[in-house]
């Protein structure tokens, strides 16, 4: 089954209530808003579900996964706000029709999350828990987080580290500056905080980051260097680097440093254009593309085990 695992579509109750606040985040219409964003653009058309299943479909595609947008920062409003926000979204995207999938995202403002709800939404048919890189950024961030990871791993879901909200950007800034600087710092703190602290507490863990971790896995021998490469060697079966955004060059890189097997193929549609790199062999695409997501997301419900 060819799949992306990375893909965004606003069900069409979720677009109602972000168009129904008063405070960011909030449409205006089709114009987003957001804290640290320049306003943006929003296309209807990347929302159209008929659309976007003859995209797929044009792409190739037996499974797209779609996701609650991080950098939205929904995760992270009250819960008053949240909830319903979370709970239109998850009705809406898990009634997509094929090829459609949806990741689940769960509250992260109350005093503590609640593993429950996410075993709920991961009964009802998510394939797997995202969170946004921003609540796992240190030891405390993974410790707070280790319930709802607990819970996954104990389902035999895997986790996708999507880049959470940006700070508000210098005046002057270009519109691309969140996507190319906090998103993947981000992602490189909550890559080398996976090491140290995320994989000793959940050694079943199957994790993804997306973006390709912002290149993080290409700074080893450095951690070498800085003595903390003392497992250098060991290959990580259930670390998973996503490819949206990079071309040939960056996936060839992460290639020689962590292998083929470990990296699956994903766009972040509409907001990216998947991409197929150029490695030199059929197989290997087609690693990208089948073999590896379907180790990443493991057996379908009524597959033998």
């Amino acid at each position: 089954m060819p799949t992306d695992v990375h893909q965004h579509i606003w069900p069409r109750e979720f677009l109602a209530l972000l168009r129904a606040r008063t405070a960011p985040p909030l449409l205006d219409g089709w114009t987003l808003r957001l804290p640290g964003e320049p306003p943006y653009a929003v296309d209807p058309a990347d929302h159209d579900v008929a659309a976007r299943v003859r995209l797929a479909r044009a792409d190739g595609l037996d499974r797209a996964l779609v996701s609650l947008s991080s950098p939205l920062g929904i995760e992270y409003l009250p819960p008053g706000e949240a909830d319903p926000l979370l709970g239109a979204f998850h009705e809406g995207a898990l009634e997509l029709p094929a090829p459609f999938g949806v990741w689940a995202s769960v509250c992260l403002s109350a005093p503590e999350p609640d593993p429950e709800a996410l075993r709920r939404e991961l009964a009802r048919g998510c394939v797997g828990l995202q969170l946004p890189a921003t609540a796992l950024l240190d030891a405390d961030g993974w410790a707070r987080c280790a319930p709802l990871l607990d819970v996954t791993q104990e389902l035999g879901k895997p986790l996708f580290v999507h880049p959470g909200t940006a700070p508000p950007a210098a005046e002057g800034s270009p519109s691309w500056w969140p996507a190319l600087v906090p998103y993947l710092q981000q992602l490189h703190a909550s890559w080398f905080a996976f090491r140290a602290f995320g994989r000793p507490r959940h050694p079943d863990l199957r994790v993804c980051f997306a973006a390709l971790a912002g290149l993080a896995a290409l700074h080893g021998e450095r951690l070498v260097a800085r003595g903390g490469g003392r497992d250098r060697g060991r290959v990580d079966r259930n670390l998973f680097y996503e490819t949206s955004s990079y071309g040939t060059r960056a996936v060839d890189a992460l290639v020689r440093a962590v292998g083929i097997d470990a990296l699956v193929s994903g766009s972040d549609r509409p907001y990216a254009a998947p991409v197929v790199p150029d490695l030199g062999a059929e197989a290997a695409v087609h690693a990208l593309r089948t073999v590896n997501p379907a180790r990443l997301l493991g057996p379908a419900k009524g597959d033998r085990p």
